[in-house]
């Protein structure tokens, strides 16, 4: 993002073009097998390799919950958002009066009832309560609910749900107690419920799963990093089944008074509803939103043998860093296009076959065109290729922005219809794709990928299609 320009930092010495090298080779593992990318800088065309045949490497998607400003439901989220709704309202949780950005993607009226139990309820953090509810959601949807969960082998099974900023409200209240009170008022479980591995721990303790179980926190990126290697455990035969995602909860005077400080957020205070305008020329930051959106993803010969209900198919990803600076993205768009390409590999997919991409596109003054650049990188034409924005209506979500993300690209896979892109009124011209501004559109999709960048030069890139057998 634009913010912070005023520190200085050592660019980064690689040339971004790398115009003198005719033909270049990148390997990648794939599980136990390694195999070749292709890459021909004058052709449009990309040898890939096949995709995964192996029952016991290909992952699906069985499952999807998610906690978003538009209920805990995924078909009325997913109804809300194609009817270009916007969740963005003014602040109420607090007095947000005095700070210079007074509206966000604030969740009202959230009920864990029949998911958490009322004291512990009491206690914990939002972004906990949102992870463990997205996470029993996605596993009802599965047809993993109550007592059905008891017909996997729980070793096997792990947790990988992510949150940029952790128990921001307990942290907060924490120190609040200790500077006005002494540390004798601080929560002993304040320590617990603030670090950022406790919404998968406390999931993985009230399910029993026992397999892989730990946290990410890539800023924005956090939930892609998360279905990355939550794929990587299935494939290297570790676990059966995961459940992974991300999860936040910083819209509190700390989380955004701290994002003032950056600079990165709109002040479109007299009309919050159109703030959040990705490649608009008049966008002036993004909007915070909170939430969660958790898979359950399996290897495809897990889900076949207990005949779980296959949504979509997880076809590959990939992670990196910009290497350039704390918050701005790189103008040249090298870290996120060889993200792209390397997602794509891994995937087993030409540029060619994907028609959908659910873009970062937050909405800020560089990063929004930054992104654009990095994909024309990669994707030639960008005749037939829909790309939309998720958070023109929900605002950023933060760690919890790729999850929700991802059950937009995915149920956009199985209604053929892709939500618009809202507040497209002054459009840049250089953006060139098919932002699908303001109405939905029929869109059969091929094969779709979804973006998040993250404060670091996160980049991560996750790609999804139909499944077939």
């Amino acid at each position: 993002m634009e913010a912070m320009q005023s520190l200085s930092f050592r660019p980064s010495p690689l040339d971004p073009l790398r115009k003198n090298i005719p033909q270049f080779t990148n390997v990648r593992s794939l599980g136990t097998k390694r195999v070749p990318f292709i890459i021909s800088a004058s052709a449009s065309t990309v040898s890939a390799p096949k995709r995964e045949k192996d029952p016991k490497k290909r992952v699906v998607i069985t499952g999807t919950g998610l906690v978003s400003v538009f209920g805990n439901d995924v078909d009325t989220y997913y109804d809300r958002l194609l009817a270009g709704e916007s969740g963005i309202s003014l602040i109420d949780r607090f007095d947000a009066s005095k700070f210079p950005t007074r509206f966000g993607g604030q969740i009202h009226g959230f009920t864990s009832e029949g998911y958490i139990d009322g004291k512990n309820d009491r206690r914990l953090d939002d972004c906990l309560r949102y992870a463990i509810v997205a996470g029993k959601k996605a596993l009802e949807n599965a047809d993993l609910g109550g007592d059905r969960l008891e017909k996997i082998d729980k070793e096997r099974a792990g947790v990988l749900v992510g949150t940029g900023m952790g128990g921001l409200t307990v942290f907060s209240d924490g120190v609040q107690n200790l500077i006005e009170k002494g540390h004798r008022k601080i929560t002993p479980f304040f320590i617990p419920y603030a670090i950022t591995n406790m919404g998968s721990a406390l999931l993985g303790i009230d399910l029993g799963f026992m397999g892989p179980n730990y946290s990410i926190s890539t800023a924005c990126a956090t939930s892609n990093y998360c279905f990355y290697a939550a794929a990587n455990h299935i494939r290297r035969g570790e676990a059966d089944l995961m459940l992974a995602g991300g999860t936040e909860a910083a819209i509190i005077p700390i989380g955004l008074g701290g994002f003032v400080a950056c600079r990165a957020l709109s002040q479109r205070n007299d009309d919050p509803q159109t703030a959040s305008r990705p490649w608009d020329k008049d966008r002036d930051g993004f909007v915070m939103g909170e939430g969660a959106g958790i898979l359950v993803m399996e290897s495809l010969e897990h889900a076949m043998k207990r005949g779980a209900p296959i949504i979509a198919e997880y076809l590959g990803g990939a992670v990196n860093c910009d290497a350039y600076h704390m918050t701005d993205p790189r103008a040249d768009g090298l870290g996120v296009s060889s993200c792209i390409l390397s997602s794509l590999e891994d995937a087993g997919v030409s540029p060619e076959e994907v028609n959908y991409i659910n873009a970062h596109a937050t909405s800020t003054i560089v990063g929004d065109l930054a992104e654009i650049n990095a994909v024309k990188k990669v994707f030639k034409t960008t005749s037939g290729i829909k790309m939309n924005a998720t958070k023109s209506m929900i605002g950023h979500c933060l760690g919890a922005a790729g999850g929700l993300e991802a059950i937009a690209t995915i149920k956009a896979i199985t209604t053929g219809w892709v939500h618009p892109s809202i507040n497209q009124f002054n459009p840049e011209p250089s953006v060139e794709f098919d932002t699908v501004p303001n109405k939905k559109q029929q869109h059969e999709v091929n094969v779709a990928i979804s973006n998040s960048f993250g404060f670091g030069g996160h980049n991560s890139v996750v790609a999804f299609s139909a499944f077939k057998p």
